[in-house]
Order: structure tokens, then C-alpha cells, then sequence
């Protein structure tokens, strides 16, 4: 094996650490502090203040090591554009909410009418630019792909925006989503890998990248990724799994995503159909275990070693 394909794992690693103790000071300059909700988990409030946006140095590392590699390999440019349009969308939104003190950052429109766009751009590069096609990869079948047809692009758009914001709903604990995500683009590495689909050096720069940015966001965080960080890494996942063919396969790797959207669907839609009654403590999910006396460390590790359980039935899947 060519173990120089790992070396964009080091790069980006390396960009990350170097720009964490660069960029934490000059956002913390710029106010960017993490807003807290009063009614929310109460621990909580003392992160009131963290700079938010630290998703810059997550998103730079990627693409610094990514741009090196897009001579060789042309097959990481959707990717790239992906991670990077949602990054725009969520540094967007975080910098309405932080700079300009706009509450809601973007609103739900807006943001929505952004993500759209990213999507399609993505779609309409995919059919007409590459050979990569919409057919999936079925777990469990022995390297059987399923062929929707047509139902193939809104199922595309379901599957990038929905994964965009599971990522953003796992983002609420020190660590959280960093450490999930990780683990599920090291999946797509060694899927990467084992194909020959050629997307592996931007997977690695993801997985530098996050392992760089957890010496900084582990309990307790010195930075959060805000939304520049969580909406560009859901981009990553979704655009790496249809470049491997393997959207299906997120909802097994992905799944604490999955249940995280989930939990926020079940308790708004019962809250709404019951007038008031709640079915979790608190949504996200994440939040709901905390109120049930978990601490966050421990939150964040068991969703970790279950995505870790998760990455490697999928191996098996393939």
C-alpha cells in the first residue's frame, strides 16, 4: 500500500493546529461568543461567551490541502464546492448572529433558498460533468446498486440538505460533532481507498482537519465550530457519499445525525399536537441525556463509539 495517500491527513492537520491559536484570539476579539439559551440545559450557560466560528479553521485546512490536490484528482472538485458553499451559507449565518447581533442570523428562507443552490449546482455538476452515477450502493448485497431514475435528483436534494442540518443539530456539545464526523469521514477514506474513486485526498484533509480542530474543541472547548463548521461538514458528508455512490449508506454512518433531526421533528410536531407536552426533556437528543444526568463528556463519547460501531458495520456492508 502507498501510505502517501495519508499525507494530506498531516496537512491539514498541521494547518489546523497552527491557525487554532491564530484565529481563537481574533475571534474572541471580534465578539464572536457562543450565545447560550437561558431555558436550555443550565451548565450550559458558563460556555455563554467561547468563540463561535471557529468552523474557519476547519473549513481553510480542507481547502488549503484540497487545492493542492485538484491537478491529480478532479474527482474532489464537487466535494470541495459543496463543503465549501454550505460553509459560506453557515459563515453567513454565524456572522449575522455574532457581528451584527441579528438573532436568528439568516432566516429559515434564506438559508434554505442558499442550500438549494449549492445542491443543485452540485446535482447539475454531477450529471453533466462526471461519470459518477446516481445509481446507490446496497448494503448487504454484495456490490448490487440500486437505479431510482429520475427520482434520483429530489431524493439528492433530500439527502445533502437533510444531512446538512443532522450535522448542524449534532453541533451542541464541546467535541460533539467534531468527534462523530471524524469517525464517518474516516469511513469515507477507506471506502475512498478501497474503490479508487479518487476523492481520498480531500477525506483526509477532512479528517486532519477535525483532528486538528479537536486539540481546540474537546471539553471543555476553547472554540465551537458555529455553523461555518457544522453546515460544511454535513456538505462533505453528503457530497462524498454520492461521489462514492453511497448515500445509503449514510443513514448507517450518519445515523446519530439521523436520530438527532429526528428528535427535534418528534418533540416540535408532539409539543405542537398536544399543546405543550414534550416527549424529550430537551432537543436535540443530545441535550435530553444531559438533563438526564449525563455529563457531556460522557454524551459525546457514547455517540462516538457508536458511530465507531456504525462505520464498521458499514465496512462489512460494503
Amino acid at each position: 500500500m502507498d501510505y502517501t495517500v495519508f499525507i494530506p491527513v498531516l496537512i491539514s492537520f498541521a494547518l489546523s493546529v497552527i491557525m487554532g491559536p491564530v484565529i481563537i484570539p481574533v475571534l474572541r476579539r471580534l465578539k464572536m461568543g457562543q450565545t447560550e439559551r437561558e431555558d436550555g440545559v443550565q451548565s450550559h450557560l458558563k460556555k455563554a461567551g467561547t468563540p463561535t466560528m471557529g468552523g474557519v479553521i476547519i473549513l481553510l485546512s480542507i481547502v488549503i490541502t484540497s487545492v493542492f490536490y485538484i491537478p491529480s484528482y478532479p474527482k474532489i472538485i464537487p466535494i470541495l464546492f459543496v463543503t465549501l458553499g454550505f460553509g459560506l451559507i453557515g459563515f453567513l449565518d454565524d456572522y449575522l448572529k455574532v457581528v451584527m447581533k441579528r438573532s436568528d442570523g439568516l432566516y429559515p428562507k434564506q438559508k434554505m433558498a442558499l442550500q438549494i443552490v449549492v445542491t443543485a449546482v452540485f446535482a447539475f455538476y454531477l450529471v453533466k460533468f462526471t461519470d459518477v452515477s446516481l445509481a446507490m450502493l446496497i448494503p448487504f448485497s454484495g456490490g448490487q446498486y440500486l437505479n431510482i431514475g429520475w427520482l434520483a435528483i429530489p431524493l439528492l436534494f433530500f439527502a445533502v440538505i437533510g444531512t446538512v442540518n443532522g450535522v448542524n443539530f449534532t453541533d451542541g456539545l464541546d467535541g460533539l460533532a467534531s468527534s462523530v464526523t471524524v469517525l464517518v469521514a474516516t469511513f469515507f477514506t477507506v471506502a475512498a481507498l478501497g474503490t479508487d474513486s479518487g476523492i481520498s485526498p480531500i477525506t483526509c484533509a477532512v479528517v486532519g482537519a477535525l483532528l486538528g480542530f479537536l486539540l481546540f474543541n474537546v471539553y471543555p472547548a476553547s472554540v465551537f465550530m458555529g455553523d461555518t463548521g457544522s453546515l460544511a461538514l454535513g456538505g462533505f458528508v453528503a457530497s462524498a457519499a454520492y461521489m462514492l455512490q453511497m448515500p445509503i449508506f449514510i443513514i448507517i454512518v450518519g445515523l446519530i445525525y439521523l436520530v438527532e433531526v429526528l428528535s427535534v421533528i418528534i418533540q416540535v410536531t408532539y409539543f405542537k399536537k398536544t399543546g405543550g407536552k414534550r416527549i424529550f426533556k430537551m432537543a436535540p437528543i443530545h441535550h435530553h441525556f444531559e438533563l438526564c444526568g449525563w455529563s457531556e463528556t460522557r454524551v459525546v463519547a457514547v455517540f462516538s463509539i457508536i458511530t465507531a460501531i456504525l462505520c464498521l458495520i458499514a465496512l462489512m456492508a460494503m
